[in-house]
């Protein structure tokens, strides 16, 4: 090299084939410095839906989530603080994070509704809740959730996907990816939207993200026909149809072997075999009415406030008594956002939920299901314990808080008629018994017999997973 110099790409390309590199490599290898070297799979990797073994026995099959975006009120639900009480009116003594500071208010404001002991556990909760008093034995509360990121994004995709950031799969994929389902009739994760629109990232609640698009979610409709174009033309009923079929699967098995390694390929082959199979099995499974008119009523689909919420929930134990492996009950928007209005809002939410809720616990109960099936009720944040819209009582409301909510779970291994974790006397932060989104995950994969460590898909030379690497723990204390 001219005056003795050497570039580092010259360098690179004359070193990288020499002894000296090898040298090099084998002392990092004996000092254990080298990464482990990539392993080439030597397989085709294959992807499907069929029922698959988990890393040890579990004791759940399927879950139910019901998820509340935008943020519930959890000093006004499910966590008391009589020091708000004690402190009505007066500036909170401690630093308060706002999302908009421009509304913010540092005057304290107590929960707005009583509290009440209920069942032999005795656990507190609002009066705006009496449909989950009845079934407070079989639910565990946490009360010391906590993500830290305080949007609702970035903390949905937290509490969903494990990250802050979009793109990432949802624990219904991870499921179904790690697991396959029960049911090869109908689709393996299902997400019931609400009629009034889609929730908050809208279709990011249900992504395969990065995994094989054959584990994304299934959207019903949220009203009837739930889904669309079930029955084929009446000159093509049965046996037609049936040849036709057969030979759309002979097509495609062709087109697929010309094609290897295609995931989306497969995965749109699956779907349209799916839809086949499903022209029976989705219509009756979506049909409520075949159910008893007590069963009905104990949903609320008898009432028009509860009716939507009621029949979700419903259909929701139809899809897992078939063998759905996830089922997604969802809000439209950020509905339980209440920066303002929070005395009119938070009331006819709970109206519209409660009923339904708890119902489906009773029902999973009765049926001998609920032991194996995990139910999940929360947002992705709480609220904070001072005014936000200061001025009249009709206007007021909260701001978020995502650094200590709360969430319950019932089933599915988890012991009921206990509360865990606790915030501070504020309801502010959570303090003892914190509960990370990824020990949340780690925890429900536990249940169904998934190493949150092991479930891993290889991409671009790395191996992902739910929790992202990063430190979760099995909270076994909420476990039965």
């Amino acid at each position: 090299m001219p005056h003795g110099l050497c570039s580092r790409r010259h360098f690179l390309g004359a070193g990288a084939f020499g002894l000296g590199s090898t040298a090099l490599a084998w002392m990092l290898q004996q000092e254990g410095l080298l990464a482990e070297p990539a392993r080439p799979e030597l397989e085709q990797r294959t992807y499907d839906l069929k029922p698959k073994a988990g890393h040890h026995p579990a004791k759940a099959r399927a879950m139910i989530s019901i998820l509340m975006i935008g943020g519930p009120s959890h000093m006004d639900l499910f966590d008391p603080k009589p020091m708000l009480k004690k402190w009505e009116g007066k500036p909170f003594p401690g630093e308060l994070k706002f999302d908009n500071a421009g509304q913010a208010s540092s005057k304290v404001m107590p929960g707005l509704w009583e509290f009440q002991r209920h069942g032999q556990c005795g656990t507190e909760l609002s009066s705006l809740l009496p449909h989950l008093g009845t079934v407070v034995d079989d639910i565990c509360v946490i009360r010391s959730m906590q993500t830290g990121v305080n949007n609702h994004g970035q903390s949905l995709y937290a509490l969903t996907g494990g990250r802050i950031t979009a793109g990432a799969p949802t624990m219904g994929s991870w499921l179904t990816y790690g697991l396959g389902s029960a049911s090869q009739e109908l689709p393996a994760f299902v997400s019931l939207t609400h009629p009034n629109g889609l929730p908050l990232l809208a279709d990011h609640n249900w992504s395969n993200g990065w995994l094989p698009s054959l584990y994304q979610g299934t959207v019903m409709r949220p009203i009837e026909p739930r889904i669309l174009n079930l029955d084929p033309p009446a000159h093509l009923r049965g046996t037609p149809q049936q040849h036709q079929l057969e030979l759309l699967r002979e097509l495609n098995q062709e087109h697929r072997q010309r094609h290897p390694g295609e995931l989306d390929l497969d995965a749109r082959i699956a779907s349209y075999e799916l839809a086949a199979r499903m022209q029976t099995a989705a219509r009756e499974a979506m049909d409520i009415q075949s159910e008893s008119a007590a069963t009905r009523k104990l949903y609320g689909i008898d009432n028009d406030l509860t009716r939507d919420y009621g029949t979700r929930c419903l259909i929701a134990r139809r899809l897992v008594e078939r063998g759905v492996r996830f089922v997604q009950i969802i809000n439209n928007g950020q509905s339980w956002d209440q920066h303002s209005g929070l005395y009119k809002a938070l009331p006819d939410l709970c109206v519209r939920s409660d009923q339904p809720t708890a119902a489906l616990v009773k029902d999973l109960k009765s049926r001998g299901l609920l032991d194996s099936t995990l139910v999940h009720w929360g947002g992705e944040m709480g609220r904070l314990p001072v005014i936000q819209n200061d001025g009249p009582k009709d206007k007021v409301g909260r701001d978020h808080n995502t650094y200590g909510f709360t969430m319950w779970l019932a089933g599915g291994g988890i012991r009921g008629g206990m509360t865990f974790g606790e915030t501070d006397e504020w309801g502010h932060k959570a303090v003892k018994d914190v509960v990370s989104h990824h020990d949340y995950h780690a925890t429900v994969l536990h249940l169904f017999g998934l190493d949150s460590s092991k479930l891993v898909y290889r991409r671009a030379g790395r191996e992902l997973t739910l929790t992202d690497g990063k430190p979760a723990r099995i909270v076994r204390e909420i476990l039965a």
